[in-house]
């Protein structure tokens, strides 16, 4: 398959269209993240379908002394990494495409979500970003449009525009997309020096240490919810390696579902540890929170739920999160 090069709205509006059309949009530098969505996407759209790919540095959601003037911009290998993985057309505009006239005074507000987690780290950063997607729907005028679980409040705001503004477009989900070591995929990966890369898969090990202390913590009480007997109990519970908790069966059995405050300890731990590195992690935020509204939830919640973390490694600040589920759910 051959994927099209546009520059251009026209170009796009004045391609026929059979079937459905799906969008993954992106600011370039695609990695097999990017590709997996792309194969996500040609398969939700069928053959008879359409697969479009954006790729656009949107200004709008960079704030001073970010770095969109070294964000990479790689269209030729863009385009090659598209076109493998199921790509019909690449959408390449330039800023005066997507903003003819300078940056457009009517914007689309983020709300109090877009305050929280990312949005108090990069104010502003949401508002841009929902503008952009925005005007690339209309664009693009897709049926769908694919985005990454890696950047979950990104996706949970979208959703919510979609939702709130009637967009009429189905918003999908595709899980984040590892390396073998744990560290997350993302355009930035390419700043880490070997030492900061290093540094860098604190991340992903502390939301391992927070999701295996849930599953842990899970399955000591479904097993102490099968065995009825305190004796038989607390055996069953040693025998997953649960001893201090085995020492009173009775109370976990009772206990309330899952233990967010375990989890939290668990990655925060494994994040205290990193901060002694060379080069050291410096933490921007650990949080647990709710997807609904991206607020801290209780250690009475029960339901779907996000660890997400947030930290720099020298000059480069990632992102990465986890989804869990408290409760009878799990």
């Amino acid at each position: 398959m051959t994927a099209t090069l546009l520059r251009t709205a026209a170009e796009l509006r004045a391609r026929t269209r059979a079937g459905r059309r799906a969008v993954v949009m992106t600011m370039g530098a695609l990695h097999d993240g990017h590709a997996t969505l792309v194969r996500n996407a040609r398969e939700l759209a069928g053959p008879d379908g359409e697969v479009v790919v954006t790729v656009f540095v949107n200004p709008l959601q960079f704030g001073a002394g970010e770095d969109l003037d070294r964000y990479p911009r790689t269209l030729d290998a863009d385009l090659k990494i598209a076109e493998q993985a199921g790509a019909d057309v690449v959408f390449a505009p330039s800023v005066d495409e997507v903003y003819p006239g300078g940056e457009p005074q009517v914007r689309i507000s983020a709300g109090p979500m877009g305050a929280r987690l990312e949005g108090a780290s990069r104010p502003g950063h949401f508002d841009g970003m929902l503008t952009v997607v925005a005007k690339l729907l209309h664009l693009t005028r897709p049926d769908a449009a694919l985005f990454g679980q890696k950047d979950a409040q990104q996706l949970a705001l979208i959703r919510r525009m979609a939702r709130d503004l009637n967009f009429g477009v189905d918003i999908v989900a595709v899980p984040t997309v590892r390396e073998a070591d744990g560290l997350a995929l993302s355009s930035r990966n390419r700043y880490l020096s070997p030492k900061e890369r290093h540094t860098a898969l604190a991340l992903s090990a502390a939301l391992f240490a927070g999701r295996d202390r849930h599953a842990a913590q899970e399955a000591l009480r479904a097993r102490a919810r099968e065995v009825p007997a305190t004796q038989a109990r607390a055996e069953a519970l040693s025998a997953i390696g649960e001893s201090r908790a085995a020492a009173d069966a009775h109370a976990v059995a009772k206990a309330a579902p899952g233990n967010p405050a375990a989890v939290r300890a668990a990655a925060r731990q494994a994040l205290d540890e990193a901060l002694r590195l060379d080069p050291p992690l410096e933490l921007d935020y650990l949080a647990l929170v709710d997807p609904a509204d991206f607020t801290e939830i209780g250690d009475d919640f029960t339901g779907e739920a996000v660890l997400a973390v947030a930290a720099r490694v020298g000059a480069t600040r990632l992102i990465d999160n986890l989804p869990l589920t408290f409760g009878a759910a799990s």
